[in-house]
């Protein structure tokens, strides 16, 4: 199974628009994020109907963040991004009729909702600010040394 890593970058891309203190176009976005600006666009679609990021079209246009880092969290992102699947594992249903399948798609149902449960709280937790900051903190200690 491919991995989804629009999460990540997101995260990645809207740091960065928030140090370059103004907007950011698709075409920049794109470039740094290695992909096509359609899809920068795409994405971004779904932050913007979330109210974490603006757009302004045409000349001088492009993409900024709509809130304070510290008032996004991870969580936000990831709902704006339509809440993409977080594990791989998945339950069997080839014999629903089968009472040891059952017994297995309980036990796996249950421990899979206990960790996106676990999951969506600490993203819940977690703000573009405090990586911005942890990125700072990274950055003076290379520096440093």
């Amino acid at each position: 199974m491919r991995t989804d890593s629009r999460l990540s970058r997101m995260l990645h891309a809207l740091i960065h628009m928030d140090r370059l203190g103004g907007k950011a176009t698709s075409e920049q976005l794109a470039a740094m994020l290695a992909t096509n600006p359609v899809v920068v666009r795409r994405t971004m679609a779904g932050l913007r109907r979330d109210g974490l990021v603006a757009s302004e079209a045409g000349q001088g246009g492009g993409w900024a963040l709509a809130r304070p880092l510290d008032d996004i969290t991870l969580l936000d992102i990831y709902r704006a991004l339509g809440e993409p699947t977080l594990f791989a594992i998945g339950q069997s249903q080839d014999h629903p009729e089968c009472l040891v399948e059952q017994a297995v798609n309980g036990a796996l149902e249950e421990t899979l909702s206990q960790a996106r449960e676990l999951i969506s709280a600490r993203f819940a937790a977690v703000t573009l600010g405090d990586l911005s900051r942890d990125f700072d903190d990274r950055f003076a200690a290379g520096r440093g040394s």
